[in-house]
């Protein structure tokens, strides 16, 4: 068994760099990659897809990324690991197998299932799991018709059975974040459910490097001090079987890596600090040792662990209906007070018709519209984008708003220009309603072909 493992990861989210993943490939020095494509509401989005057509409802960009990077995930011996499955890990699968037969590669696929609950949660309901808002409290019945995905972050142990039935590849859905790294820690250094500083240690790992450069310098504060973003590079792991271990990048890559910059992503998504609750175990984020072992190299030692809940989370995304947004520029002499007078007139002509939103809003971008509450009455500006937005379960009064934006280029103030992309269209709006479920209720499956 080797004494360290080194686990890369090039995907913070569906829709992060394309490249990134290719070019830890391509570094080579690895023994695992692992992707993390899923938001809380993007398996909304893929379950969306899927009823649009069955064989879509996964992260088609790791499709393309297989097709790219076989050559070198056969090279250098690498196993990846993502959660790119989705709601369809079979079409993912299916898709992936083709692009082994067609390289000759007798590569492993392996799939994991059984965090997708959307046909199981109102059952589970209607026997007496009450499934209300984690934060809120707010009853289930409130949103039970209104569902469209509904997904248990499951355990890591899941990832670790795939790998031991030899999976090369492996497809999850709603694993947790951290878990992508924590599997193949448990599979290979054989860490027991008990384990807890070990399994803390692999989770804090993962959470260190979850979100891909956001800890190797991407969003960093002090981002004046880095010398390339250009080609950032995506962090990687050294674990040992201690829990010890040190996050590091290529050389070869920019952006940074220190003290700093780890503990910026440690404080992400944070809630306790010392009761960081995942699937496996709860950690204690105030244990953990930073050490600056060389430059861009951090050393992280002393994660403590405790036992586990006895329950799962489960992300739900339900329907809670549409919204739209138009924006104009306003330009010249008191484009303050001219932005102010177009708002006022939309607002006035749709109330007017008898048309009230479940939620308005109104920002005037250039006069302070991001870092709001510190606008100056007297401050002026020679031009403003005027951002209008609605909320409402009424699709037709979404569209009605969508309808009275164009006009004020004639019929408001002087200096509306601006107006660009056709009439506003109401979108659907997909809510989050974070819950709990017991574990005994969720079975998982792993399917290694």
């Amino acid at each position: 068994m080797k004494k360290t493992i080194r686990i890369a990861n090039g995907q913070g989210f569906w829709g992060d760099s394309v490249h990134a993943p290719l070019d830890l490939l391509k570094y080579g020095k690895l023994d695992f990659l692992t992707l993390d494509y899923l938001a809380e509401v993007t398996m909304s989005i893929m379950q969306k897809q899927k009823r649009k057509n069955p064989n879509l409802g996964y992260a088609s960009d790791f499709v393309q990324l297989i097709k790219d990077g076989i050559s070198y995930i056969e090279k250098n011996n690498i196993k990846v690991i993502s959660n790119a499955g989705g709601a369809n890990p079979e079409s993912c699968r299916e898709e992936i197998s083709k692009i082994l037969k067609d390289n000759s590669s007798n590569k492993k696929v392996g799939i994991i299932s059984g965090d997708d609950i959307l046909h199981k949660v109102e059952n589970f309901h209607n026997k007496g799991y009450d499934l209300n808002h984690l934060d809120t409290n707010e009853k289930f019945s409130s949103i039970k018709d209104r569902i469209v995905s509904a997904n248990v972050y499951i355990n890591s142990f899941s990832i670790a059975t795939a790998l031991e039935k030899g999976a090369d590849i492996i497809l999850a859905g709603r694993v947790s974040d951290p878990g992508l790294v924590l599997g193949p820690c448990i599979n290979h250094f054989n860490w027991s459910e008990n384990n807890f500083d070990r399994l803390a240690s692999g989770t804090v790992a993962g959470h260190i490097i979850e979100c891909g450069a956001q800890c190797s310098g991407g969003n960093y504060s002090r981002w004046y001090e880095i010398e390339d973003l250009v080609d950032i590079g995506y962090p990687i792991v050294e674990m040992s079987e201690s829990g010890d271990f040190i996050v590091f990048k290529d050389k070869n890559k920019g952006g940074l890596i220190n003290k700093l910059t780890v503990s910026e992503q440690l404080l992400y998504e944070m809630g306790d600090p010392q009761n960081y609750i995942s699937p496996d175990v709860k950690v204690d984020f105030t244990s953990v040792n930073l050490v600056e072992k060389e430059k861009n190299i951090v050393g992280v030692s002393n994660v403590k662990g405790f036992s586990p809940t006895d329950t799962y989370k489960v992300s739900i995304c339900y329907f809670d209906g549409y919204k739209a947004e138009g924006s104009l520029t306003i330009s010249g002499p008191d484009a303050k007070e001219k932005s102010k007078l177009a708002s006022d007139l939309v607002w006035g002509r749709l109330k007017k018709r008898g048309i009230e939103f479940k939620r308005k809003k109104t920002d005037f971008i250039g006069l302070s519209a991001c870092p709001g509450g510190v606008d100056d009455e007297n401050k002026s500006a020679n031009e403003i984008v005027l951002k209008l937005s609605v909320h409402d379960d009424s699709k037709r009064k979404v569209e009605m708003f969508g309808k009275e934006i164009a006009p004020l280029i004639t019929a408001g103030p002087p200096g509306v220009t601006g107006f660009s992309g056709g009439r506003p269209k109401p979108k659907e709006v997909i809510a989050y309603w974070p819950t709990l479920i017991p574990k005994e209720l969720i079975k998982i499956e792993v399917d290694v072909r």
